[in-house]
């Protein structure tokens, strides 16, 4: 027999206009709660005279104090950005079974991949046909007439090898590197049928038409979609195509992931409420954080239906168990809300993770990672290989910036200075000198105007900086010398940011692991912001590239490199 409970949580933050609809059944026969509406006499699931910004009622009906009380202390009445966001025209669509925040979601989902098919068959068309022009020109014979046919077949072909090749599901898009894998890994196999066919039927295919039309059908499916991706994450930031969240977890672990979330928006994930293990009345979470705290670890279904979301993420804690988590699984699977358990491993990448069943019991193991072997050897060769060829594209460049340091102010073209690399070992960096030839002796006097919160020492408006200096630190200029210490094998193009022995000096013992690689002309803190980040973060970003390297994220931070130098953002 199903039965109604009164509404156990009440939302820091009313719902916008548009988007309430009755309360859907939830499982296990109970109701799950509505959105706080105004009080009325014919109201069942409240008692009359009860107002809905009172604290929460235990299963009870009596008050319990230990449940979330800084709901009415932090009562708010600013809707969510991505709530003020929506059109009040459009409301929301509830579909039965689904919360509105659900069907939101799965819309924009659907068009993201609508747009994915539409841009895989437009490299597949514009593949064909540029390859069949370039190989035999515009005028169809009896020659060229099954490559007409190959030409218009390729588009269908392309979308069957992503499709199988699982480069459409949704757990792959939006975020990471997943996806151009499939799609790359989609490419090979099509590539390798075609001449696995062509042999076993002994097909004459023209082998230049087949090498230019299927890898530039890749190569452009691979640009589009980075392109699209780039589109969607310029619509987060903007607090559009956001997965709703709560958080399950203790007080401290849900601050520190709100911030992370809202640090990096690009993931699309924005937090709009908490639950809390019971004893805590949320005032740390609700405060500064602005978050809504719904309750305990009870009543998370209800929170969900409250805050219209449509994603929670449990994060480590001793009173979720594994029984505790099967029952919140059943409880949130008819609304297809997605159940996230984040794992207490700090920047680990899925790539060295894999789970594994034992016993019915899912096995997270995490492999080491890979600072020996053949594929740091690869990386060497890249490096030299890389840095050799943009020193002789580069070599104008490099002369005419010579001139120009040379010409403007008293000193040497390069400044040589000692830095850490790889295990300790000390090696000599070079670069264009940018600051006048006194700089190290007045770094004394202006040490009190650091304006960094860490070991470093960076002004925006820095006095020792030379008039031509400060045009090489804009675009990193000054930086390009460094191409000798990688030639050298002292550097790497890729890696953390070179330390001064000072600064390793003041290292705590985590942050000693940066030494365990080479360090590099750029890397993930420089394409994140630079000087503008935070120490902890920039020790942080240098961490997880320490833990996860692989060479296609190098080539990831190469290519982000350049935009990062157009912006120019934190360069100082």
């Amino acid at each position: 027999m199903r039965t109604k409970i009164p509404a156990s949580v009440v939302p820091l933050s009313p719902p916008p206009a548009g988007s309430s609809s009755p309360g859907s059944t939830m499982h296990l026969g109970v109701t799950a709660p509505a959105r706080p509406r105004p009080t009325s006499p014919n109201r069942v699931d409240q008692p009359p005279g009860r107002s809905d910004n009172a604290p929460p009622l235990s299963a009870g009906g009596k008050s319990d104090v230990a449940r979330n009380q800084a709901v009415d202390r932090h009562w708010s009445e600013r809707p969510s950005k991505s709530a003020a966001t929506r059109p009040a025209a459009r409301p929301f669509l509830r579909v039965p079974g689904r919360h509105a925040a659900m069907s939101r979601r799965q819309r924009w989902e659907r068009q993201y991949v609508r747009s994915l098919v539409l841009c895989d068959l437009m490299a597949g068309t514009a593949a064909g046909a540029v390859t069949f022009g370039l190989r035999f020109g515009d005028e169809v014979t009896s020659y060229n007439r099954a490559y007409v046919l190959l030409s218009f077949l390729l588009p269908a072909l392309l979308l069957t090898v992503l499709a199988v090749s699982r480069a459409y599901e949704r757990r792959y898009l939006f975020v990471g590197t997943d996806e151009y894998q499939r799609v790359l890994r989609g490419g090979v196999g099509l590539i390798a049928g075609v001449a696995l066919v062509s042999y076993a039927l002994d097909l004459d295919l023209a082998r230049s038409y087949v090498l230019a039309a299927l890898p530039t059908a890749i190569v452009s499916s691979v640009v589009l979609r980075f392109a699209l991706r780039k589109r969607l994450h310029l619509s987060r930031a903007r607090g559009e195509s956001l997965r709703r969240v709560i958080l399950v977890g203790h007080e401290l672990a849900v601050i520190g992931m709100s911030r992370q979330l809202r640090r990096e928006r690009y993931h699309g994930l924005e937090v709009v409420g908490a639950c809390l293990p019971p004893g805590h009345d949320g005032v740390g979470v609700s405060g500064p954080q602005g978050l809504a705290v719904y309750g305990t670890f009870e009543d998370v279904a209800g929170a969900v239906e409250q805050a219209d979301a449509d994603t929670v993420v449990v994060l480590s804690c001793p009173e979720l168990d594994g029984a505790a988590l099967r029952r919140l699984a059943w409880r949130l699977e008819r609304d297809e809300v997605d159940l996230v358990v984040a794992s207490s491993l700090v920047d680990v990448a899925g790539a060295r993770t894999t789970i594994r069943p034992f016993d019915g019991l899912p096995m997270l193991h995490v492999e080491h990672p890979r600072l020996h072997g053949g594929s740091r050897l690869v990386k060497e060769v890249f490096d030299r290989i890389g840095a050799l060829a943009l020193l002789m594209i580069f070599g104008p460049l490099l002369l005419g910036l010579a001139l120009c340091v040379r010409c403007t102010s008293r000193g040497p073209v390069l400044f040589r200075q000692v830095r850490v690399g790889r295990d300790g070992r000390l090696f000599r960096i070079f670069k264009f000198r940018s600051m006048y030839v006194d700089a190290e002796a007045r770094l004394a006097e202006l040490r009190h105007l650091n304006e960094h919160d860490g070991v470093l020492f960076k002004m925006r408006d820095d006095p020792r900086v030379t008039r031509v200096g400060r045009y090489l630190r804009r675009f990193s200029l000054d930086e390009l010398p460094q191409l000798l210490n990688v030639a050298l094998g002292q550097m790497s193009l890729v890696g953390p940011r070179p330390p001064l022995p000072s600064e390793v000096a003041a290292y705590a013992d985590d942050v000693r692991r940066r030494l365990a690689v080479k360090p590099g002309m750029t890397g993930l803190w420089q394409v994140s912001g630079r000087s503008d980040l935070p120490w902890e973060e920039a020790v942080r970003l240098d961490l997880r590239y320490v833990e996860n390297w692989t060479l296609s994220l190098d080539l990831v931070i190469l290519l982000r490199t350049m935009t990062a130098v157009v912006r120019s953002s934190g360069a100082y």
